[in-house]
């Protein structure tokens, strides 16, 4: 069967392929480099300075339309950030590591942009806007698949590791099970993949790509009800950047700190596993609840769905259980929520804001600004946690969720979302 008619042949590895390298990036290498005895200030300014292409893709998503197919730049940035990821390993037992580590995350950084703004493209070429509803569910679900698998199965690998061939050799074999990873999804698309929509033009000169990003900026930022859509996106998973940073740092923390006092290996284990099962459940049945209903119709409750289960967290500042079970079914209430919910917003994006002529370039610079909604909250969290303490910083949390509920409710719609 031809793969354009069997979404799920590459709808969930590809989105896998997108979450990795984000995930690897955003989390897991402030473990490896924690682990290695770099400060907390480098760490902190270099692994937020490499996330910035994830940000900034928008300014050159334009330029992807012109070139090749859509499948073209997926593949080979999925083997670019497999080779990369290879030469991270190799760089961890070379004097100066850092330094090189950095420049090689941000090379990872830069592709796995590009790879982020190709994929979406191919979801919204190849697939009707009844199909993007009914697979957003998987898509939703692999991509953050990436995220647990990542910060639970690696980092518990990392810590089994450790105690077996040392610190330097147990994250160089992490890196480098990320680079084999990242390199069969990339020949396995090569074949499974669609190829999305052709370029739409020859390129002369640099002036005609500046020229062609101005109107494609331009477009952007005259669609209808635009100001609206962009608090919107930002606004949805405001209260989430704050949560995302410091929950590890809550489980982790002592008990007499207000913390729950878990080791590395029990953190990995639940987000690895509960978590793992929760999230994909919840954001495959939100991808069938959309299809069945309507965007419109379910996106307050999803909205709900994804903000309201925060109030775990509070509870478990406020009580310190013990039982790990209760802990691990906590981390799957939120996953469960967080998946369900997470879909809505992502099918916004592709419905309300990308539609039109520069549909993947749009999609990309309304995804650039979510990231910056989840990265502005998530660079005061710290401060305000410092401040609050984790018993008043949850409950600080659950009143940043006001304003979501809030965009949700009177956000408008421009176009009809099921057909």
């Amino acid at each position: 069967m031809d793969s354009t008619r069997n979404p799920l042949r590459w709808v969930p590895t590809v989105y896998f392929a997108m979450g990795l390298p984000f995930v690897v990036l955003n989390m897991v290498s402030v473990l490896m480099f924690k682990r290695m005895e770099i400060s907390d200030t480098q760490i902190a300014f270099w692994t937020s300075l490499i996330m910035l292409p994830w940000t900034l893709k928008p300014l050159w998503s334009p330029f992807l339309g012109m070139f090749k197919t859509q499948k073209f730049f997926v593949v080979l940035t999925q083997i670019v950030t497999a080779v990369a990821f290879g030469l991270v390993a190799f760089s961890l037992q070379m004097p100066h590591f850092f330094s090189i580590a950095v420049a090689l995350l941000f090379v990872i950084a830069f592709s796995g942009a590009t790879h982020d703004v190709a994929t979406d493209g191919v979801y919204m070429a190849e697939l009707s806007k009844s199909d993007q509803a009914r697979y957003i569910g998987w898509q939703g679900a692999f991509y953050n698949m990436a995220k647990v698998f990542a910060t639970g199965g690696l980092v518990y690998l990392a810590g089994y590791l450790i105690g077996k061939i040392g610190n330097v050799h147990a994250w160089m074999a992490v890196m480098c099970a990320c680079g084999v990873i990242m390199l069969l999804l990339g020949v396995y698309h090569a074949r499974a993949l669609p190829s999305g929509r052709k370029a739409t033009g020859k390129v002369d000169s640099f002036a005609d790509c500046l020229q062609n990003l101005w109107t494609v900026l331009r477009d952007f930022f005259t669609k209808k009800n635009i100001a609206w859509y962009i608090c919107f996106i930002i606004l949805y998973r405001f209260a989430e950047g704050f949560v995302m940073k410091i929950v590890p740092l809550f489980l982790k923390a002592p008990v007499e700190q207000q913390g729950l006092g878990l080791s590395e290996e029990q953190i990995g284990l639940y987000y690895g596993t509960f978590g793992a099962v929760a999230f994909i459940a919840g954001s495959v049945l939100s991808g069938y609840y959309i299809s069945a209903k309507g965007l419109k119709k379910v996106l307050f409750s999803l909205c709900c769905t994804f903000n309201v289960p925060f109030v775990v967290y509070l509870l478990l500042a406020l009580y310190q259980p013990s039982s790990g079970w209760l802990i691990a079914g906590a981390i799957a209430f939120e996953y469960f929520g967080y998946g369900f919910g997470f879909v809505g917003l992502t099918l916004f994006m592709m419905q309300q804001v990308a539609p039109g002529k520069f549909q993947m370039a749009h999609y990309a610079f309304a995804s650039g600004i979510m990231n910056l909604g989840v990265m502005l909250p998530g660079m005061l969290s710290g401060l305000v946690s410092d401040w609050l303490g984790y018993k008043y910083f949850f409950v600080f949390v659950l009143a940043a969720t006001i304003p979501a509920f809030l965009a949700t409710y009177f956000v408008p719609f421009a176009k009809e979302t099921k057909n």
